[in-house]
């Protein structure tokens, strides 16, 4: 049996652009790509932290250093520029490699600068 597991989840970016005129997809910089490890043309689920939208699109490279997260296309209707966003991806995994498997959680500031690339989720934020 194979399951749909967490892979990696850039948490709390912020949006700098959206564009509508573009075709479609995220445009995400190229450093944030490889601390998160998401491929180029990955499928990503983006979770509007703001308004509570939530859309599937592709990731493509952005310039490495700029902490570009642009929403293009039809995506670009459902955020703004200063909106934080979680980015995130899932990968198919067999039960055995689903169960060791830690994802990539990269945790971003203000200005899309990646504060830790280590965190670990908890299960809750109570104790």
């Amino acid at each position: 049996m194979f399951r749909e597991i967490h892979k990696s989840k850039i948490h709390r970016a912020v949006v700098t652009e959206a564009n509508l005129n573009y075709v479609g997809s995220i445009t995400i910089a190229e450093d944030i790509l490889e601390a998160s490890n998401i491929l180029e043309n990955e499928k990503v689920q983006v979770v509007n932290i703001n308004n509570g939208a939530r859309l599937e699109t592709y990731a493509i490279t952005g310039p490495r250093g700029s902490g570009v997260i642009c929403l293009n296309g039809a995506a670009a209707r459902l955020v703004q520029p200063g909106d934080r966003v979680i980015i995130i991806s899932y990968a198919m995994m067999d039960e055995n490699e689903a169960k060791g498997y830690k994802p990539n959680v990269v945790i971003m500031d203000e200005n899309n600068r990646i504060v830790t690339d280590t965190y670990q989720e908890l299960h809750s934020t109570t104790v």
